[in-house]
């Protein structure tokens, strides 16, 4: 089952791209990581994705639906956390339970009130006295209260220290593990991916760079190193670093045979994904 589908997905604003011709079909009850610099149009998409924006050209669906139509059932569907983690800072936690519960059917107050005592945060306290910490989970146990098939997350990671990033990063993938949803979420932290995802997108100046099962992707690709000569590689070169006596080539083939007096390395999820976005940048400025 595909749980979001963009087809040639466009969005402008005064006159400038956001997004061009993203073509993606994310697969359902998956962690997808969107990864790209800033510009790129992760927050883009993902509000799209979320029926905040409507497309310049092109189409979205999640689940078959278009998330502009507004009904309930394509609204119960969808989760959304913007990357500031946005709270009524003057209401108590107590208070976002009950106005969470009033605004969607599907609301579990039960699952919020359980991931909360979980961590100490207490229901009296006012939005605004909390850490920025707190103030994640918070926001995270009221996104996930909701119940959503589709959580979309703008950098949830963004403002918090390691403790509470790990913390954050527990809470999410016991709530995948427990209910099966399907969770997207934009990030800068390509070292912590591996940990969390399992499929990946790639955006680089609002294009699709690369995007694949993690796992799948890995197995594609494979750092070759051998003598500063010219060679013809099997399959697609992605980067190429040369150096004094030797050169190392990222090259996706599938695992080809490897040319004599050269050996083969398996690549990292990080270099992966910075192979992709320097060998994008080179193109456009090119």
């Amino acid at each position: 089952m595909i749980a979001l589908r963009t087809d040639g997905l466009a969005r402008r604003y005064r006159g400038a791209w956001a997004l061009r011709d993203c073509t993606l079909a994310m697969p359902a009850g998956r962690v997808i990581a969107l990864v790209g610099p800033n510009g790129a149009g992760k927050t883009t998409l993902l509000r799209l994705a979320a029926g905040l924006l409507t497309p310049t050209e092109g189409s979205v669906t999640v689940f078959g639906d278009s998330p502009t139509a507004n009904t309930p059932e394509v609204l119960a569907r969808v989760g959304f956390l913007a990357q500031d983690h946005p709270l009524y800072r003057h209401f108590t936690v107590a208070d976002l339970l009950r106005f969470g519960r009033s605004c969607n059917p599907r609301f579990d107050q039960g699952l919020a009130e359980q991931r909360l005592a979980a961590l100490d945060i207490p229901v009296n306290q006012r939005a605004g006295a909390l850490s920025g910490g707190q103030q994640a989970q918070v926001a995270l146990a009221l996104a996930l209260a909701k119940r959503p098939d589709l959580l979309l997350l703008d950098e949830p990671l963004a403002s918090l220290d390691p403790v509470a990033r790990r913390e954050f990063q527990g809470a999410l993938m016991g709530a995948v593990a427990d209910t099966g949803m399907t969770v997207l979420f934009s990030s800068h932290a390509v070292h912590e991916l591996e940990r969390v995802c399992d499929h990946l997108v790639v955006l680089r100046h609002g294009r699709v760079a690369l995007a694949g099962d993690i796992d799948d992707l890995l197995a594609e690709h494979r750092l070759l190193v051998g003598p500063r000569v010219e060679a013809d590689v099997a399959g697609t070169v992605v980067e190429a670093t040369h150096g004094g006596r030797q050169t190392t080539l990222l090259v996706r083939d599938g695992g080809g045979p490897v040319l004599p007096g050269w050996q083969t390395h398996p690549v990292s999820l990080e270099d992966l994904v910075l192979a992709y976005l320097r060998r994008d940048l080179a193109r456009a400025d090119a």
